[in-house]
């Protein structure tokens, strides 16, 4: 099954076993757990090469003294795995704050961001984390947002500045995920303009999502912004093709961060986190995506070559149910189809 190419790396995200679940939904999956997960799967002896990680409770404190960090890189390290991205808890109930909101909100922001790089540091010292990426969001609604867009992007933009200040000094960068959820992100447009206002190119980028992105194209929340030929839906795949080609030679060249995903063109939301694109498994028949076709759009310029942007690409199953999470075949699902994108998307060191 394999094609000896070597890069991108190919990495599970570990956050699935906590984002959407709790007291309101069902129990999280332990940390232990989701690396024995990952580091169990195997295709015709390829497996996942790393995890990346929410730094958050209960899996990694966002306080973890160095103790904790050492014993969680030995664990990782135990299994042959790499830690690649890290989440930063940018979130209230979390610890963070919005970005656009009071001055108390958006230092709490800024404090989760600084203290998810020292953690990020203290796992490239020890030599296991290979990545020096640090992804956030605005940490807003596009509700609030909506209500002064400029005025908000340009205080998001802001705080957005202040917290690439912050990952400069530690040598890491700052992923901004697009979804649908997030106000000021929450179209292909609005993404776009924020990271053009925040104008720290090679410090902030784009965090490319397979499933949250394909939103963009049909406007959810933002309808004056779908791409989406009129009369068109997701059930055609040429008007797909179409808008997806659009929305990425918009937002490639900011994209430093991949996840590999499917959705079938709804939304979900689960316990406290909002409603966004919906992860599917690769292989769902209401899959719209063509999942190693269209990640090329992500990770190929428009001749077609390689952009090498992300040495790692990572696979997000957020909000699958724990019955899901906890079968292998699930796994073996995901690996195959994150296998398949680095055959025809990768090259070797």
């Amino acid at each position: 099954m394999g094609s000896g190419n070597t890069f991108p790396k190919l990495h599970n995200a570990m956050w699935p076993g906590i984002v959407g679940k709790g007291d309101d939904s069902e129990p999280p999956i332990d940390l232990d757990t989701m690396i024995k997960l990952t580091a169990n799967t195997r295709i015709d002896g390829v497996g996942f090469d790393g995890i990346d990680l929410f730094l958050s409770a209960p899996h990694t404190p966002i306080d973890a003294d160095a103790g904790a960090i050492q014993q969680l890189a030995d664990k990782v390290q135990a299994k042959g795995l790499a830690i690649g991205s890290c989440v930063a808890p940018v979130w209230e109930p979390t610890g963070g704050g919005s970005a656009m909101g009071s001055k108390a909100e958006r230092q709490a922001f800024l404090d989760a961001v600084k203290n998810s790089c020292i953690i990020g540091k203290k796992l490239k010292d020890i030599g296991i984390r290979t990545a020096n990426v640090i992804r956030i969001d605005s940490s807003c609604s596009p509700q609030a947002w909506a209500e002064d867009p400029a005025g908000n992007t340009k205080k998001i933009a802001a705080t957005f500045r202040e917290a690439c200040d912050i990952a400069s000094d530690y040598g890491e960068r700052l992923a901004a995920e697009g979804e649908i959820c997030w106000g000021g992100m929450h179209s292909w447009t609005n993404m776009l303009n924020l990271l053009e206002a925040t104008d720290r190119p090679g410090v902030i980028g784009f965090q490319a999502d397979m499933a949250h992105s394909l939103l963009y194209t049909e406007g959810f929340n933002a309808p004056e912004h779908r791409i989406i030929a009129p009369g068109k839906t997701l059930d055609d795949p040429e008007a797909v093709d179409e808008a997806i080609a659009i929305m990425t030679k918009a937002l490639r060249p900011w994209t430093i961060d991949f996840h590999v995903a499917q959705n079938d063109g709804t939304v979900k939301g689960q316990g406290s986190h909002d409603k966004t694109g919906r992860h599917c498994l690769p292989d769902d028949p209401n899959g719209k995506l063509d999942i190693t076709r269209h990640a090329g759009k992500w990770l190929r310029d428009e001749s077609g070559e390689l952009t090498k942007a992300c040495t790692h690409i990572c696979w997000d199953g957020c909000m699958f149910s724990n019955e899901q999470l906890m079968d292998p075949a699930t796994w073996e699902s995901i690996l195959s189809a994150m296998i398949q994108v680095r055959n025809h998307h990768g090259w070797s060191a």
